[in-house]
């Protein structure tokens, strides 16, 4: 490009309102959002939540809840509240990206196939018998290294699956923590050195549990594509479009699991003073 050429493409640029711009970038996302079906992603991720929410009362209080319990993880648990958070996050983590591209992949056939096979994958793995028979699935094809399985461990190279849930879920149980403290539900208190500790000291049994449940998830959602749709997801997700959508999808989720977290953890501290009392 040539420096005439650079200097009319910034002229044209600072023609152009700097409201009109954010407008026009905070309406890719929205349709980006909607091609995606986010809406359904997050149905199926607040049913999650309060399952998430039992088994706490389940670990930490003996399965005894109260009404205030049930309502704060309702509220936590708010379709509303994790769509706002979430645009929220695609809005400043897209900024700059090229969410066009992104769109007009996941509006084609197949992008949309690929939608809707992995919100079912997910509904699915609601059920304990669906997600153990899954991940059955996925160790026997791990260890007979199938080409499906071959394929798939590319994908989830692709997109450092693994390690990125793996720091997603440190941080979330450390923002659990965090909450627990904040909220009085540790008497004595637990210094930063003793929480990073205990947090780190997950760090093996999380990285199985998210190995497991990114491979069991993967063959169910994908099954039903051709291994030459699989490799176009692939090449996909190899693209600088594809790249910057992934980390966005961290960032924004991430960021909201953390929010989640820490609440839960304020949650808890005050059932628990509620039990002492």
């Amino acid at each position: 490009m040539t420096l005439r050429h650079t200097l009319t493409a910034v002229s044209l640029a600072l023609l152009v309102p700097m409201p009109a711009l954010a407008d026009s970038h905070e309406g890719a996302v929205d349709e980006l959002i909607d091609v995606m079906a986010f809406d359904e992603l997050i149905a199926v991720m607040r049913e999650e939540g309060l399952g998430y929410g039992d088994q706490i009362a389940e670990d930490m209080f003996g399965g005894r809840t109260t009404g205030e319990w049930d309502a704060a993880i309702d509220q936590i648990y708010s379709e509303t509240a994790m769509s706002d958070a979430i645009r929220s996050g695609l809005v400043t983590a897209l900024d700059g990206a090229d969410v066009a591209t992104i769109i007009d992949f996941f509006s084609t056939e197949l992008g949309q196939e690929i939608v809707e096979l992995e919100i079912a994958a997910r509904r699915a793995l609601l059920d304990e018998a669906v997600e153990e028979a899954s991940k059955e699935a996925a160790a026997i094809a791990l260890i007979d290294e199938t080409p499906r399985a071959q394929l798939l461990t590319e994908f989830v190279e692709t997109n450092d699956l693994v390690e990125t849930n793996v720091v997603g879920a440190m941080n979330a149980n450390y923002a659990f923590y965090v909450g627990l403290i904040e909220g009085g539900g540790f008497a004595g208190g637990l210094s930063q050195d003793e929480l990073l500790a205990d947090v780190w000291s997950q760090e093996d049994e999380i990285r199985q549990n998210t190995t497991e449940w990114v491979y069991s998830y993967g063959l169910l959602a994908y099954q039903p594509l051709s291994d030459e749709d699989l490799q176009t997801y692939i090449d996909f997700s190899n693209t600088e479009a594809g790249e910057d959508l992934n980390a966005a999808l961290f960032a924004a989720f991430d960021g909201m699991f953390e929010d989640i977290s820490g609440a839960l953890g304020r949650a808890a501290s005050q059932a628990m003073i509620g039990q002492d009392l």
